[in-house]
């Protein structure tokens, strides 16, 4: 079972989905309620939120005739902020592991950000191995250096915070935080 959660300035909306042995989701539960306690896609009122995702879970969890533990949160808002990296190192074994694939991500991400953000997404653009652009997935390429081009998405670190914490206040977990942009390109392509 996977559970999406939009805690959105007009409402908070719950989506309980199921993989189909397709490998598809099927959507079997919503839930939504009015929400108070958000501004521009940012808590503003701890104890409004936690009252607008109590509502829409239970909602959820009656359609879906299941009990949610966790959930995906989505994250948005004018504090969200991207930038571009690029990291190398070196191809293991002449051949290009999933291992070389999340060491070049990792070192593309270690770039200075400021304090009050957190990194939300490190989105890989593109791979060169030995100066070769335009590979998308570089696994078992033959090679020394590997390279990747990324965008990355922060948000502040407070935002992120205070939806965890009306999460948690509600009984449930928090699987991921995802940019609401995001998820909304990845439903619809």
């Amino acid at each position: 079972m996977i559970v999406g959660l939009d805690i959105g300035t007009s409402k908070v909306v719950a989506i309980v989905g199921e993989v189909s042995d397709e490998g598809e989701i099927e959507i079997v539960g919503i839930g939504s309620h009015p929400s108070r306690g958000l501004k521009k896609g940012v808590v503003v009122n701890i104890e409004s939120t936690v009252h607008s995702i109590q509502r829409a879970i239970e909602e959820a969890e009656l359609m879906a005739g299941c009990d949610i533990h966790s959930v995906y949160a989505g994250i948005a808002g004018s504090h969200v902020r991207s930038l571009n990296s690029h990291g190398i190192v070196a191809i293991r074994d002449k051949e290009v592991s999933d291992g070389d694939v999340d060491r070049v991500i990792d070192a593309a991400g270690a770039v200075a950000i400021p304090a009050d953000q957190k990194i939300l997404h490190i989105l890989p653009q593109e791979f060169l191995i030995d100066n070769q652009e335009g590979s998308r997935d570089p696994i078992g390429m033959s090679g020394v250096r590997l390279e990747a081009k990324v965008h990355m998405v922060t948000g502040a670190v407070s935002a992120a915070q205070n939806i965890v914490k009306c999460v948690q206040r509600c009984g449930l977990d928090v699987d991921d935080i995802v940019l609401e942009q995001l998820a909304s390109s990845y439903s619809v392509l």
